[in-house]
């Protein structure tokens, strides 16, 4: 029996020897169809583009966060350009204008995975776009096309998402401009009405006290008015993608907490320390960097925290709650700092409280018509800065190399010599196969 299941190979070679141009004719005729099979298959060329991205403006907020955190945000946006890619309104337009004979027009979905490969070279910011077409011309303009029509797309979404922001901000201009007006008129009738129009040294002194909680407090009003601009605008598209039951409570997060409150105290410390010495001082210089520091830390805790809860999300959706939830709790932030440096000025006026009415009230009027023209003029200031940074925005990807034509004589498919010689060893199996039908019919 253990003879019977083995194979006496000199035995099957002599076999097949004896029939040597049948054997012969097997793998000649695999050879000769794959050879022809290979000429006879369309040509088919290639053509890459190479892009390079790069993050810019507040698109960018969360990645620096994730990038702080050692968390690759850089690479994510990258990834998500090459998902971005493949949509249907980047790759319907070309669709439309190729010609596909008697063929039925594919989807985006089977064109990306027929005519494209889109990768990103690991550990770097490049995409390489790379399209097959029936001819070089065709090759060459499906890559350029998918890169121009994503730099549209893109664009368009950039601009919609900035001027949302910036009709937001010019809600507030207009309210802060109102409030502007109103305080200077106030103003202006008091000291008609009480004919106080230059208050004397004390009140100049009380005055300046009172100067770095007014600035701090308009600094303070101008956040909140921003922040809550980039709520507004992260809610409308949430809204869009109906995202609203996927927002994450993160105020519960001991370290987002703590963080908190450190930057109140550091707020108030450096409020303390401005009323006795000038911006430039290391102590104040100091209290600033280390304000900043606390400032990044927190957003990088909100970021991981986010992070951590939407993995189910895809990028976009990811960086849209990501947004939100960064601008709610920087807004819960300047709130309760405001809250504590309002304390701590009604605590500082009480201490002067022993002036004149009449030239308290004339402070009180001065100071509020300084922090609603500071707020109004901070405003105007951000809303240009947005505009300025949407036009930027569409520039976050730069062509490196535009996409090559194709040399005609060569072609990338079909591989004759790779079809040729699995046509041959397509041959070589049928033959071993023919000559073991004899060897077995033999024994």
């Amino acid at each position: 029996e253990q003879n019977e299941g083995t194979i006496d190979l000199s035995r099957l070679f002599r076999v097949m020897g004896a029939r040597w141009k049948v054997v012969a004719t097997l793998v000649l005729s695999c050879t000769l169809v794959a050879l022809v099979l290979a000429f006879v298959l369309p040509k088919e060329y290639e053509s890459t583009t190479l892009v390079q991205t790069r993050s810019t403006g507040n698109s960018s907020a969360g990645n620096v966060a994730m990038a702080a955190l050692g968390l690759g945000g850089g690479s994510s946006v990258t990834m998500n350009y090459i998902e971005l890619m493949k949509a249907r309104t980047v790759l319907e337009p070309i669709i439309d204008d190729m010609d596909f004979e008697d063929e039925k027009k594919p989807d985006a979905k089977a064109f990306a995975k027929k005519y494209l490969d889109i990768k990103n070279t690991k550990g770097t910011n490049l995409i390489e776009v790379s399209a097959r077409g029936k001819t070089p011309e065709e090759a060459q303009m499906i890559s350029q096309a998918v890169v121009d029509n994503f730099l549209l797309m893109q664009t368009d979404m950039n601009q919609q998402t900035q001027s949302l922001l910036v009709k937001f901000l010019d809600k507030r201009i207009a309210e802060s401009k109102q409030e502007s007006e109103t305080a200077e008129q106030k103003l202006a009738d008091f000291s008609k009405e009480h004919k106080i129009y230059n208050p004397g040294e004390q009140v100049n002194m009380a005055i300046h006290q009172m100067q770095a909680f007014d600035d701090a407090l308009a600094g303070i009003e101008v956040q909140k008015k921003s922040l809550q601009a980039e709520l507004d605008t992260a809610d409308a598209k949430l809204s869009e993608q109906k995202l609203k039951s996927k927002i994450y409570n993160v105020s519960d997060n001991g370290i987002i907490q703590g963080l908190r409150a450190q930057i109140v105290a550091k707020q108030v410390e450096l409020v303390g320390l401005e009323q006795r010495y000038t911006e430039k001082h290391p102590s104040v210089q100091q209290a600033k960097e280390e304000l900043q520091q606390l400032q990044t830390s927190l957003n990088g805790e909100v970021a991981a925290s986010v992070d951590s809860n939407s993995v189910t999300l895809n990028s976009t959706q990811a960086e849209l709650l990501k947004k939100y939830t960064l601008a709610a709790v920087n807004l819960a932030v300047a709130e309760a700092g405001e809250k504590k440096l309002q304390e701590q000025r009604a605590e500082k006026e009480g201490e002067i409280g022993q002036l004149p009415d009449d030239v308290l009230e004339y402070a009180r009027l001065s100071r509020d018509v300084n922090i609603k023209g500071e707020v109004y003029l901070n405003l105007v200031k951000q809303s240009e800065q947005h505009k300025i940074q949407a036009a930027m925005d569409s520039m976050d990807i730069q062509v490196v190399d535009p996409a090559d034509l194709p040399d005609i004589e060569r072609p990338v498919a079909p591989r004759k010599k790779l079809i040729t010689a699995i046509g041959f060893l397509m041959g070589c199996i049928l033959a071993c196969g023919y000559g073991l039908v004899l060897y077995k019919g033999k024994q």
